[in-house]
């Protein structure tokens, strides 16, 4: 049982034995740094069930848990009651974290329906960009953190494989490429492809411009130009399964795919199931007439299909063209309703940008409409958008930064860094390299999911790369630290267990209280689909295990066997504690830096 559950107990019995009332639970945080004690239990909230004055509860309260061996002191400022938690209690619940296998973290519940986490979904014409390393390393971690909670999790993306702009760079290959591929380049597939998308586009401005300048107004240029009819065109062709246009597509498309997996394994994600929309465009369709069925949608004269969700403070919203076409809304129906039949799933996180706030409040809208229980448990995980400081990384037309050349840029820059900070004595060059790639990606992922996903944030990647301070590097160096003081020791975890008796300093209580915590962090931060509340909580047990070491005498010295065991045993535990956040972030920790 750990501290939390002790005294929230001893709270209830005090409770009861006074006032004989039966509380339900007991809100207790962390006391305020101004204020004297370790825990403060909130007296206000239990006025619902008690009458009276809350500081005079308090002083009761305080006075009946003084009777038990938790406590050595309280005190009572207006309705908080600050108590200091006794060392011994302390230290045995420390034996229970020591004790606790993979610390933080709950077992997998095979027995519950699991969730679905979207997040990547790239187009195939191009390749992946800044805005698309948050939304991985979003997806990625929010799935790792509701993973460590005991559920089951299936990370999936749906790939954006068809459509005019899929044809935009199958018809510029097409008309220049004049064959080349990946192999015969030696660029990768996704970037080779999202050439030719550029190339398009450079193309059909000039049509543009020339129609213009025979006398047709703006607008018609931008119909008439003829690399978009020819475009057109080839999407129609491709609809109506036309062989050499659709062995094209496949072709392409595989080249972008095989890039793709390159970069999804450089950047540490992966996934479980795949989706594509040229499997899923014409999902849905089927479900308008059953929402005509039971008048949640409505048909105009002209045989478009509608929802109006003007009552709920939305607008009316096409489900169905005229001509019978799906729309993104009926895909998304569609998708949702087939990945609950394909998964033992009831429950499912979209991580998509901000743009698509509203979007995705008419899906879920419309899905709780037609009836469907799991519609409650869907989450719309909105970011903001990645903006750079000028001038500091390279940029595709000036204006999209390429996911491989930030990630590249990032392991050159910590390279720099390492090999002028760093004890790098005895690793060989392949270790060297494997290091520098560690700290480049682990400054990238922290600097991004440090950050609410909520917020639109400013990376800056000579700032993210950063030893001191609030980055992934700081974190990584002070695992590295600890592994070396544990090294030095010849310290060995066998059956681990430390002593009650011992006499701590604050420094020591301190870090304790820190790894407490944990569990409860990736509680929070699955509540809420937020990383940023492990990377948070990482760096403050990084910092005030930094304190605690700095404050301490030597570890490796202490003559007292106790508490050198205590000690050791704390610095072990810490740096397990950084290993596992770190890896719910998708960070590595290294072992020497």
């Amino acid at each position: 049982m750990t501290l939390h559950n002790q005294l929230e107990n001893a709270v209830k019995n005090a409770v009861g034995n006074l006032f004989s009332v039966s509380l339900e639970s007991v809100e207790i945080t962390l006391t305020r740094k101004d204020q004297n004690g370790d825990l403060t239990v909130m007296v206000f909230p239990m006025l619902r069930h008690i009458k009276g004055n809350p500081a005079v509860i308090g002083e009761q309260i305080g006075a009946e848990l003084a009777k038990t061996d938790l406590i050595t002191s309280y005190e009572v400022i207006k309705g908080f009651l600050n108590i200091t938690v006794a060392q011994a209690i302390y230290l045995k619940d420390f034996n229970n974290i020591l004790a606790a296998a993979d610390y933080g973290k709950t077992p997998v519940d095979a027995s519950q329906s699991g969730v679905m986490v979207e997040y990547s979904s790239p187009n195939t014409n191009k390749p992946l960009h800044l805005g698309h390393v948050r939304n991985n390393l979003l997806g990625y971690s929010v799935a790792q953190i509701v993973a460590a909670t005991g559920r089951k999790v299936n990370k999936t993306q749906i790939i954006n494989d068809r459509g005019i702009h899929i044809c935009k760079s199958m018809l510029a290959w097409e008309q220049y490429g004049d064959g080349e591929t990946p192999a015969s380049t030696g660029l990768k597939g996704d970037k080779l492809v999202g050439n030719y998308y550029v190339k398009f586009d450079q193309e059909y401005k000039k049509e543009i411009a020339t129609l213009i300048a025979a006398g047709k107004t703006e607008e018609e240029a931008k119909k008439e130009a003829p690399s978009l009819i020819a475009a057109q065109e080839m999407l129609r062709k491709w609809e109506q399964g036309d062989e050499a246009v659709v062995a094209l597509w496949k072709k392409m498309n595989g080249w972008v795919y095989a890039g793709f997996d390159t970069t999804y394994k450089n950047l540490g994600v992966d996934f479980d199931s795949l989706y594509y929309e040229s499997n899923t465009y014409l999902l849905g369709k089927n479900v308008v007439q059953i929402g005509l069925d039971k008048d949640v949608f409505e048909k105009d004269p002209d045989g478009s299909v509608w929802i109006d969700l003007t009552d709920e403070g939305l607008d009316r919203k096409i489900v169905l063209r005229s001509d019978g076409t799906a729309v993104y809304m009926t895909q998304d129906i569609g998708t949702a309703i087939q990945r609950v039949k394909d998964h033992d799933i009831n429950s499912m996180v979209y991580t998509v940008g901000n743009e698509q706030d509203y979007h995705f409040k008419v899906l879920f809208l419309i899905l709780k409409k037609l009836g469907y229980n799991w519609a409650d448990n869907l989450y719309h995980l909105s970011y903001g958008m990645v903006e750079l400081p000028s001038g500091k990384m390279k940029s595709r037309e000036g204006t999209v930064v390429d996911a491989d050349e930030l990630m590249e840029e990032m392991t050159d820059t910590a390279r720099e860094i390492a090999q002028e900070q760093g004890k790098l004595e005895g690793m060989s060059d392949s270790e060297k390299e494997r290091l520098y790639k560690m700290i480049g990606l682990g400054a990238l992922k922290y600097f991004m999911l440090k950050v609410d996903p909520k917020k639109s944030m400013m990376f800056d990647p000579k700032e993210s790369v950063d030893f001191q301070g609030n980055t992934g590097p700081f974190i990584q160096y002070t695992h590295a630290r600890i592994k070396s003081i544990l090294k030095k020791s010849a310290f060995e975890k066998g059956d681990l267990k430390v002593a009650t008796d011992l006499e701590l300093t604050d420094k020591d209580v301190t870090v304790i209280k820190l790894l407490q915590q944990y569990p409860e962090t990736v509680h929070a931060a699955a509540r809420n689909y937020s990383p940023a509340l492990v990377a948070n909580y990482v760096y403050e047990l990084v910092k005030e295990f930094n304190s605690f070491y700095q404050n301490v005498p030597k570890i490796v010295e202490e003559t007292n066997a106790d508490m050198k065991q205590f000690r050791l045993a704390l610095c072990f535990k810490t740096a397990d504690v950084i290993k596992s956040a770190c890896g719910l972030l998708g960070i590595e920790v290294p072992e020497q830096m």
